[in-house]
């Protein structure tokens, strides 16, 4: 019987485990990503839920990836979410005080996410949402959709994307309020209330 020498993990050959990835607990992650508005900003709110698998088991080591316009409709056209220092190239975390709609979200042990942003505006002949992006083990292609936010029914029932699905494909992409003033907004991968996901040609 040979034995391996697992000290060393170049001498480690992959199983059929190790090949299921990709991981994206490596290097992708940043402090406060998820604290995508500035502080004390008055058009703050907080979005948060789990990233949940087709048989509604949470995934620990998914991310969840925002875009937001601002409260005015505008795309932000500022650098800034991941800032590093020139000099010894050391994460310097965002300045606090440009928006710049963009932030990355690990989900947890217990797979949910929690994001601050600000509550976007509408742009165009749709109502106001929030763009996302999710990566997770075993998606070789990461999935967009998007966040609506309950408030403006007439907005919503007038949304192009949104007047095309049925009611129940329809609550897959509109976010729960909460009594506390957050938002709930599960992502289901596949399965029974599978949230809907775009495709972009």
């Amino acid at each position: 019987m040979t034995k391996i020498d697992t000290s060393r993990p170049e001498s480690v050959l992959p199983t059929p485990s190790h090949t299921v990835g990709p991981f994206y607990g490596h290097a992708l992650p940043f402090p406060g990503g998820g604290d995508i508005a500035p502080v004390g900003h008055p058009d703050t709110i907080a979005v948060q839920g789990y990233v949940l698998d087709g048989e509604g088991n949470p995934l620990p080591d998914a991310f969840v990836e925002l875009w937001g316009p601002d409260p005015d409709g505008n795309l932000p056209t500022v650098d800034g979410s991941m800032r590093r220092d020139p000099a010894s190239g050391g994460f310097l975390g965002r300045n606090g005080v440009e928006f710049t709609g963009w932030g990355r979200i690990q989900t947890d042990a217990n797979g949910h996410w929690s994001a601050r942003t600000l509550r976007p505006g509408a742009r165009g002949h749709n109502a106001p949402y929030l763009s996302v992006c999710v990566f997770a083990r075993g998606l070789l292609v990461h999935l967009y959709t998007r966040i609506y936010l309950p408030g403006d029914e007439a907005a919503l029932a007038a949304d192009p994307l949104l007047a095309r699905l049925d009611a129940e494909r329809r609550d897959t992409l509109v976010a729960a309020r909460r009594g506390d003033g957050t938002y709930r907004f599960d992502i289901r991968l596949q399965g029974e209330g599978e949230t809907v996901f775009l495709e972009f040609q």
